[in-house]
């Protein structure tokens, strides 16, 4: 009785995850118990460790072990730019392309009135403010702004940087979308300039394959 009661919690716990559904979640457990025994002992030793060792970055918010993450303590990134995410998958993303040198601000999150998520939800203040004071020390954790040497190194140097664009990269949501037009409001009492990720015609389509609005927004932002 008690290997069953720890079976049924196993597949409570796996149904948890997006996207997956009684059967799923019991496809899964019955994997790992059957055929994985090594894999189900690791999987748990992962998801126990990274509970327990990850949280937030102190400045951006991402996930990280260290009280500021490895991104806003590199020193070569461009400290006058700062784009704002929604997750830190979408902030993987952004790095993945290769084009993005500057800083971020993850709001774990999005605004969505219907389901009760506010600005105070996602973090909207916490942004401002760091727009505010990009380099202020928080926890004595010191972070290199432009100075040489090691980021949190005892010789380290704290300095003042003006952030000079915020590039709102929200996703093409409704709730994204709102997301990112109360963020331009907010910002506009601020000497800053907003911007926002481009939409248009994918690189490889041919247009009478894609949609009309696409089409539309791709015409309205051509350069």
């Amino acid at each position: 009785m008690a290997d069953i009661h720890s079976l049924e919690l196993l597949v409570q716990a796996l149904r948890r995850l997006p996207g997956v559904g009684v059967k799923s979640a019991q496809r899964m457990a019955f994997h790992m118990l059957q055929h994985d025994r090594e894999g189900a002992v690791q999987l748990a030793q992962a998801l126990q460790h990274a509970a327990s060792h990850v949280k937030h970055c102190a400045l951006c918010h991402t996930f990280t072990e260290d009280d500021v993450c490895p991104t806003c303590r590199d020193v070569r990134r461009d400290r006058s730019l700062l784009c704002v995410v929604e997750s830190p998958a979408d902030q993987a993303a952004m790095e993945r392309t290769g084009a993005y040198k500057g800083l971020y601000f993850v709001l774990m999150g999005k605004l969505s009135p219907l389901d009760g998520v506010g600005p105070r939800d996602i973090g909207l203040q916490k942004l401002f403010d760091r727009i505010d004071a990009l380099a202020q020390p928080l926890n004595g954790v010191a972070v290199l702004d432009g100075a040489e040497g090691e980021a949190g190194s005892p010789g380290s140097v704290m300095r003042a940087c003006d952030v000079r664009e915020v590039i709102l990269a929200t996703n093409f949501t409704a709730e994204g979308e709102t997301t990112a037009h109360v963020i331009a409001q907010a910002l506009k009492g601020r000497d800053v300039q907003v911007t926002r990720l481009a939409r248009g015609v994918p690189v490889g389509s041919e247009l009478e394959y894609v949609d009309l609005g696409t089409i539309a927004h791709a015409l309205v932002d051509r350069r």
